[in-house]
């Protein structure tokens, strides 16, 4: 019989798409040590950031009775009533519920959407940002009409409009360790649709203190995952992934882009857990880890166990109240480091590179960003080396000619500079805010993404 084993990991290897129903963690058998024999499969979970019968909120807890249906409830979740998995009762139920969304873009969309559509009496929203074009490919919640609005307005008018009998309670501010506990604390269910690894651990340990679901769901490119965290007797995130990849490894959707409906997918699917954990009804995704692949429109299920050594929900735990998760992340350093007087000589601004250029200094520009990137908007005279080439291909350019290295927002290409700068190039240039800060400073002809 062929053995399978999971092995968490913070890298993004391309799967292969295969059936991983019966995975182990090998953190459960002999960890690194754990003999693979010809025949076996390796599966590696990448961090974009025995299952379970039931999970039910906990209605005790909550102290709250169920409210009663009226004659528009009923008209309205008439295809709910007649389920009787659901029926009247299950709908008082969502009527009476209370969930929490942390984030009102790719994710939030979907999952507040079908949520106010079930009927779930109180949906609060976290969300500090506004509506941006670049947003409307995949986050449904907002229309032209909404960039530049906040997210939260946007999000209330559209929520309200699809069911105006729901209660929309909007936080608008930053998750932080200082406000997280008490912003959670009212709500049965928290959803996580956020984007970076400091808010999903601040999430996941949040979740775990307070004894609350975490209704989980990332995204990259064409992949998706979602699972439940921080159930009774189920695994937390911190389980899966004890500490983050090192900052900058994994990159965001605005590095790497996501196909639009992608979030659609998986939002609909954290907020069908979280309908099911209300109703205590099926199986979630407690133990339960589902990777979902769009290109090759594949589903895969790992097995995911708690971790009695977890710091957070373990056995003994050593984490029992928030922390620093942006140092934690590695984010920002432990302690504060001493100013780099050469900074400035490191970078280069748009405005002075434009008058460089215009006085004709012999500068090389580089582009590192990908293809398809390079064809919506370029300096002139620049020419393409992506990032992960740029290993391969440094011979190309003359260490004794000053280099300026560009990319999206001046993230990437500062890695680029540091390489080259380890091979010994000492004439290297950052462009500070990328082609965004030049098309914004010195050439706004250029469409932005």
């Amino acid at each position: 019989m062929t053995t399978r084993i999971l092995v968490p990991t913070p890298l993004r290897p391309h799967t292969d798409g295969k059936d991983a129903v019966d995975d182990d963690d090998i953190r459960c058998l002999q960890k690194e040590q754990t003999p693979v024999q010809p025949g076996d499969m390796v599966s590696i979970v990448p961090s974009v950031a025995g299952g379970v019968d039931t999970v039910t909120v906990d209605r005790s807890r909550t102290g709250r009775e169920l409210p009663s249906l009226t004659h528009d409830d009923v008209r309205r979740y008439s295809r709910h009533l007649i389920l009787p998995e659901v029926g009247v009762e299950g709908q008082r139920a969502l009527k009476a519920a209370r969930v929490l969304c942390v984030g009102a873009g790719g994710l939030g969309s979907p999952v507040a959407m079908y949520l106010a559509a079930a009927g779930v009496g109180t949906l609060g929203i976290v969300d500090f940002d506004v509506v941006d074009f670049s947003n409307l490919q995949r986050q449904i919640l907002h229309g032209t009409p909404d960039v530049g609005r906040s997210k939260l307005a946007s999000a209330r008018d559209r929520l309200h409009g699809l069911n105006p009998d729901i209660t929309i309670e909007t936080h608008e501010t930053a998750l932080r360790s200082e406000n997280a506990l008490r912003l959670f604390e009212p709500y049965d269910v928290i959803v996580d649709g956020t984007d970076n690894f400091p808010t999903r651990y601040l999430v996941n340990d949040a979740c775990v203190l307070l004894g609350k679901p975490n209704a989980y769901g990332s995204i990259f490119r064409f992949e998706g995952q979602v699972s439940v965290f921080g159930a009774a007797n189920g695994p937390c995130y911190r389980c899966l992934y004890p500490e983050p990849p090192p900052p900058g490894l994994v990159p965001s959707c605005a590095e790497s882009g996501v196909l639009g409906v992608l979030p659609g997918v998986i939002g609909t699917l954290q907020a069908t857990e979280t309908i099911k954990l209300i109703l205590g009804i099926g199986e979630p995704l407690v133990g339960r880890f589902l990777i979902f692949d769009a290109l090759r429109m594949r589903f895969r299920e790992l097995k995911l166990r708690k971790d009695p050594e977890c710091p957070v929900c373990g056995t003994h735990p050593t984490i029992r109240e928030l922390i620093d998760y942006e140092q934690f992340c590695g984010v920002k350093p432990a302690m504060a480091e001493p100013a780099r007087v050469d900074t400035g000589a490191m970078e280069i601004s748009a405005v002075d590179l434009k008058a460089r250029l215009d006085r004709g200094d012999a500068l090389r520009i580089v582009d590192v960003r990908e293809p398809q990137e390079y064809q919506i908007n370029r300096i002139a005279g620049s020419v393409l080396v992506p990032l992960r080439d740029v290993p391969k291909r440094y011979h190309e350019l003359d260490p004794n000619q000053e280099i300026v290295l560009l990319c999206k927002a001046g993230i990437s290409s500062g890695k680029a500079a540091d390489f080259l700068r380890s091979v010994g190039f000492a004439r290297v240039l950052n462009l500070k805010g990328g082609i965004l800060d030049w098309i914004d400073k010195v050439d706004p002809s250029q469409p932005k993404y």
